[in-house]
């Protein structure tokens, strides 16, 4: 007699038209619509979309984890035990009821995008990750801390019981995420979910991170929901995609099927961003020709003193700068690239003077052009430099203030600096918000309103207030998913020839650096290690370390993987 196989041997979660809604007064937003999909043992799903295209909703639907006043209104989320027992429907548990909280942790897990603000501050590494163990009853507080560190180790963190004693804020953020993986696998789950797990980071320590998961995936058999907007994550990591637009699924199919023939508008169009930032030559542009020499940096270096607290001995001296020296043209657009920890935020707060070099100087030509070395600059003098140099950072929200509106956040510079008020300040910031693509009406709403790209978009019009000469990005396109990182972009580049702006921009997104920028400085450590033409620093590299970052930018393409450090299969 012949037995079929049972179709659901494999599955480990099969979510079936889930539906999760925010119930707002009147109006009820639809942020999960109607959306199926099965998760399978050994198999990677992504999710893709735009920000508030509901990815991480679903996420946090399958753990009963959304803030209220959303709430799951319909469907099923079948969860397949380990033991092989009849499937649980997770939509139907109380979001704090025993039997959820029993999954959470131990069946099914999550690694959140942010690491930093999901490990407490307060508590050592080691017990992070044993806590789970011990909730769970899996194991006693002592058993569980040696599996701590075991856990340490298994994730690759360099002599992990002495790491298993440190607090997250002695991590970097690479270390910071596999502290949360190794935190997230000490239950040993079925099922891990990665909600942008590696967006923050640099290519690098992104490559070790997909490596690791991979690694770990083949080790214990884990279905993977991979949440993403990085198309080149996807080509991969991917076994399947899922695309998301609006909270409803779109297009769903095999990795190497959904890249070879999309058949949605919408995924059209993010591959196509995805391409357009990727690492492919930029769309030939009019040829900059650079002015005179706006600023001139030579040999800062910055050294951090040693510090001591109540609880902790003296740290030596950190170097975090080391002698770097370029120059900067009128009209050019100059990339700083590097990973986490190379100085790139460090320099641009010096170039600014958020920051005072311990050594060096930072000499900027003025637009009347008188030229003067920023570092030894008093405040009161500074304050007409700040004027005609202005700085973007990575996260447009925390720059805002909640508590003001759009146009005073807009406004604001040119009331501290008296230069209008008034009607003439109100008309103004009109003006700058019709230049950044918004209506006039944004100026009386408040910054939870908008979304990412949009709040991204005020803090450029904020900046550009000064009517400056000299922007420094910080990475200000990293937390947008493609789509909007490529208008923001386009946007800053038409702006440039209208108002004669000068751009530095730190980023360690390759691609990002190769569409918008003319010429890059590489860093390591502190350092300059190679400064050249972007042509000649993404295609003809001389120094091994350029050679490994641009070694390590994922692809978007699946039929590459294995060239791209073997990531996947």
């Amino acid at each position: 007699m012949h037995i079929s196989p049972d179709p659901h041997a494999d599955v480990a979660l099969e979510v079936r038209r889930l539906s999760t809604h925010y119930l707002l007064g009147p109006i009820t937003l639809r942020a999960v619509d109607d959306i199926s999909f099965t998760l399978r043992r050994s198999r990677t799903l992504c999710i893709v979309g735009e920000s508030g295209s509901g990815k991480s909703i679903t996420a946090r639907s399958i753990l009963q984890i959304v803030n209220p006043p959303g709430r799951i209104v319909a469907g099923e989320m079948l969860y397949y035990p380990r033991d092989g027992g009849p499937p649980v429907d997770l939509a139907k548990m109380p979001p704090r009821g025993r039997q959820i909280r029993a999954i959470r942790g131990r069946d099914i897990a999550m690694v959140f995008q942010e690491p930093m603000t999901s490990l407490s501050p307060i508590h050592r590494i080691g017990w992070q990750i044993a806590e789970g163990l011990v909730a769970h009853g899996m194991l006693s507080k002592r058993a569980a801390l040696k599996r701590a560190i075991d856990l340490l180790r298994q994730v690759e963190i360099p002599d992990p019981v002495s790491a298993a004693e440190r607090y997250p804020f002695e991590f970097s953020g690479g270390m910071r995420q596999r502290a949360m993986i190794a935190m997230a696998l000490a239950c040993e789950p079925r099922v891990l979910i990665a909600d942008e797990p590696t967006t923050a980071l640099d290519v690098t320590t992104q490559a070790e991170i997909l490596k690791l998961l991979k690694r770990l995936q083949d080790e214990n058999g884990l279905a993977i929901l991979f949440i993403t907007h990085d198309m080149g994550v996807v080509a991969q990591i991917a076994d399947d995609v899922l695309v998301m637009h609006r909270g409803q699924v779109v297009e769903h199919a095999p990795v190497r099927e959904l890249f070879a023939d999309p058949h949605h508008s919408y995924t059209k169009t993010l591959l196509a961003a995805s391409k357009k930032l990727g690492m492919a030559p930029p769309p030939a542009r009019a040829d900059i020709h650079p002015g005179p020499r706006l600023l001139e940096v030579s040999g800062v270096t910055l050294t951090y003193p040693a510090q001591a607290t109540l609880f902790t001995k003296p740290k030596p001296p950190i170097l975090a700068l080391r002698g770097v020296s370029f120059d900067l043209f009128e009209g050019e657009n100059l990339g700083i690239v590097g990973e986490s920890g190379s100085g790139k935020t460090t320099l641009g707060n010096c170039i600014i003077q958020v920051l005072r070099p311990t050594s060096g100087s930072v000499r900027y030509t003025d637009r009347a052009g008188r030229t003067a070395d920023l570092a030894t600059m008093d405040r009161p003098a500074l304050r007409h430099v700040h004027r005609e140099m202005r700085m973007v950072f990575q996260d447009p929200f925390a720059s805002l203030n909640a508590r003001m509106t759009i146009g005073q956040c807009v406004g604001e510079p040119l009331l501290v600096n008296r230069i209008l008020s008034g009607d003439r300040l109100r008309a103004r910031v009109g003006e700058l918000l019709a230049m950044v693509g918004l209506p006039a009406d944004a100026a009386q709403r408040y910054p939870h309103a908008f979304s990412g790209g949009q709040r991204q978009r005020i803090v450029i019009a904020r900046a550009l207030a000064t009517d400056p000469r000299l922007v420094i990005l910080d990475e200000a396109t990293s937390a947008l998913d493609v789509t909007l990182r490529g208008q923001v972009l386009d946007l800053l580049l038409a702006l440039q020839p209208k108002l004669n702006l000068t751009f530095i921009l730190i980023s360690h997104d390759l691609g990002v650096i190769r569409y918008f920028c003319n010429r890059v400085a590489v860093m390591l450590r502190g350092e300059i290690v190679e400064v050249g033409s972007t042509t000649d620093i993404c295609d003809r590299p001389q120094q091994p370390y350029t050679q490994q970052l641009l070694a390590a930018v994922p692809e978007a393409d699946p039929a590459r993987r294995a060239l791209i450090g073997d990531v996947s299969r």
